[in-house]
């Protein structure tokens, strides 16, 4: 077995418990409630989830998407996240080892993952993901140095300081609120982990990927709420993996190197 098989198989086991954990957090957090406290139980008959049913994603199918004591169906987005988390987390093992840039990686994957689910069913990005993503990702630049945690600081106040005045100004001129709160403190985090050039192409791509799908909706006469977040998490992604060589063609075509 290779060294970057081991280390996938090692975050990815790992990347599935955090995944289950993720589940309690986009179900519990929107509403206020403890992420901790009751134990994990059916929403339907609130019968306390076992350890051997708990298991991420085998236990789903073992059950075959139903509850043991009722029986209800157990929707399918509990072993998808699961699932995700766990390629997420060993992607980044594969890609960077058993190391504090792996770690890096997939904990910021697993927040965007945790934001784009809370917006596009509750339309809202608890500060558990966006203020707690902000101090693990600042907390995780100090290994870096200097240097690093530098560019970890502009770069947060770049995303919160970016979409306050887009916010400001379109709230100004549509006479109603044009972004929510916690799209800001989600750019805050972004902006710790990906830096003041990442922020700007985060919210470039989330721009154009949320006019992709907005614009048909408006021409079909289909407008509907927007979550942003959604967006944005989907563009940050795309940034952490192929930001710089993004922003090395661009500099290139616009000849600034």
């Amino acid at each position: 077995m290779t060294i970057e098989t081991w280390s996938a198989l090692v975050m990815g086991l790992f990347g599935s418990a955090v995944g289950s954990f993720l589940n309690v957090c986009i179900c519990r957090l929107p509403a206020g409630l403890s992420v901790v406290k009751p134990r994990s139980r059916c929403p339907r008959c609130e019968r306390p989830v076992a350890w051997y049913d708990n298991i991420p994603v085998v236990s789903w199918l073992l059950l075959r998407g139903r509850c043991r004591g009722c029986r209800e169906p157990i929707g399918i987005m509990y072993p998808l996240v699961e699932l995700t988390t766990a390629v997420i987390w060993a992607w980044m093992g594969w890609r960077s080892g058993l190391t504090i840039v792996a770690l890096e990686g997939a904990l910021f994957g697993t927040l965007l993952l945790g934001i784009a689910m809370t917006d596009a069913r509750e339309y809202i990005i608890p500060d558990e993901f966006s203020l707690g993503g902000l101090g693990i990702g600042l907390l995780l630049s100090v290994a870096g140095g200097f240097e690093t945690v530098l560019t970890a600081i502009i770069g947060a106040a770049v995303g919160f300081g970016l979409l306050w005045v887009v916010g400001t100004l379109g709230t100004w001129a549509f006479k109603e609120e044009a972004m929510g709160g916690g799209d800001v403190k989600m750019m805050a985090m972004v902006g710790a982990f990906l830096g003041w050039e990442g922020v700007l192409l985060t919210v470039f791509l989330g721009a154009l990927s949320g006019a992709a799908i907005f614009l048909p909706l408006s021409l079909l006469g289909r407008k509907k709420l927007v979550p942003f977040g959604v967006f944005l998490a989907v563009g940050a992604a795309i940034t952490y993996v192929w930001g710089p060589e993004v922003v090395e063609w661009y500099r290139r075509y616009a000849g600034l190197s």
